[in-house]
């Protein structure tokens, strides 16, 4: 852990924070290779084993957002099961259905154990957000943030470690096995652990919107709009107009998360130094160029450069949940982040569909809509205000 976390653990963190921190590092791990793991093998999976169409696999995708614009029900979980708990049983139902997904290679069976394994991938990350900003302050969340996403980078690497060893001596159905067990393995470990500590803020267990949480909810549904560019159309680009390889998609894979590694942990800091308005207007700044460049570039070269920094960038939005805990009812978070997650999975129930009927028109619309989308976000990120900074600056300066 301390490997990965640096001086969190050491030095800015209290006794009673690091259960959780542990608990957080263990939990963000198993979801990333389990989330990982399935992905990686799931169009090989669904074309080799049980023989998808095109528009089988695209509904299977679309099924695969639903639990995400589903996670406010979270709010009504909570009223049954702790949220640490939740969490730990989110990260077993992840495992469960990632290990079971081959067992039987049907259309139907593939839809069911998707549903299963998405649930317990949003429902975790919605539980780890809300969870990471009720138990570390104002100054320590930013960093865990940077330093959980630097962590998910590296887990996201030994799940391609793990597939591509795995595939020269398994099938199908042993390769989802082995990592559902170990995933499952992760949340039976979370569910008898008590990370928690008293002293934290009662959250109130019931569906919460407020007028004066507009920002964080418009930038939210902004970045979640950008997510499916991002997600389904730049990577449409480079194999379909720039004709990348599986050899050089793999390449990019990694580059990527080696990346991400190196500079999530900076977020945080940059974040802490800088404040939320000046990183969110330099990632849709960014975004904006970015989406330009896509649209317009004839370059193999500077489509993979501007698809690296898009990668760097997508991480920045960090920023929107550290803005909302500096400006929230403490007692709304849990409460908000379930919210939250739904709103930021809106357009993934629409977009990828309408995105796509552009696409065969001109690939060049959808990045022209996500330029706007950019433009928009950045003009929003203008009115984010956070209060005065409180007495918290010998931290900052520890963690720098």
């Amino acid at each position: 852990m301390k490997g990965v976390l640096g001086k969190l653990d050491a030095g800015l963190l209290s006794s009673e924070q690091r259960p959780m921190l542990r608990f957080l590092v263990v939990l963000t791990a198993a979801s990333t290779i389990g989330l990982q793991g399935y992905t990686i093998l799931f169009n090989n999976f669904a074309a080799e084993m049980v023989h998808l169409n095109g528009s089988q696999v695209g509904v299977t995708q679309s099924v695969r957002e639903i639990p995400g614009l589903l996670s406010l029900l979270v709010v009504f979980v909570l009223l049954l099961v702790r949220e640490h708990k939740l969490a730990a049983l989110s990260v077993m139902l992840l495992g469960l259905g990632t290990g079971i997904t081959a067992l039987f290679p049907s259309y139907g069976w593939v839809i069911f154990t998707t549903v299963v394994m998405s649930f317990g991938f949003h429902y975790y990350e919605s539980t780890n957000q809300s969870l990471t900003l009720q138990y570390f302050s104002t100054a320590v969340s930013p960093l865990i943030f940077g330093r959980l996403r630097a962590l998910a980078a590296v887990s996201s690497v030994v799940a391609g470690i793990i597939v591509y060893c795995l595939s020269g001596v398994a099938h199908y159905r042993e390769m989802y096995l082995t990592i559902g067990a170990l995933v499952l393995a992760a949340g039976i470990w979370g569910l008898f652990q008590n990370p928690t500590h008293a002293g934290i803020v009662p959250q109130r267990k019931k569906m919460i919107l407020r007028r004066r949480y507009s920002l964080f909810y418009l930038l939210t549904l902004l970045s979640g709009a950008r997510r499916q560019i991002f997600v389904v159309f730049s990577i449409l680009l480079l194999v379909q107009v720039f004709h990348f390889t599986v050899r050089e998609m793999t390449i990019l894979f990694i580059v990527n998360n080696v990346v991400a590694y190196i500079l999530n942990s900076l977020i945080g800091k940059a974040i802490n130094h800088f404040g939320e308005r000046t990183i969110s207007s330099i990632e849709y700044s960014g975004v904006i160029v970015i989406f330009l460049v896509y649209a317009f570039t004839t370059s193999k070269n500077l489509v993979m450069l501007m698809y690296i920094l898009d990668n760097i960038l997508y991480n920045f939005e960090v920023a929107i949940r550290t803005y909302f805990q500096k400006v929230a009812d403490p007692a709304d978070i849990a409460s908000s982040m379930s919210v939250g997650f739904t709103i930021n999975h809106i357009a993934a129930v629409f977009l990828p569909a309408l995105g796509g009927y552009f696409w065969m028109m001109d690939y060049r619309i959808p990045f022209i809509a996500g330029t706007v989308l950019g433009v928009i976000s950045l003009i929003a990120a203008q009115w984010m205000r956070v209060p005065d900074k409180a007495p918290e600056a010998a931290l900052i300066a520890e963690a720098k």
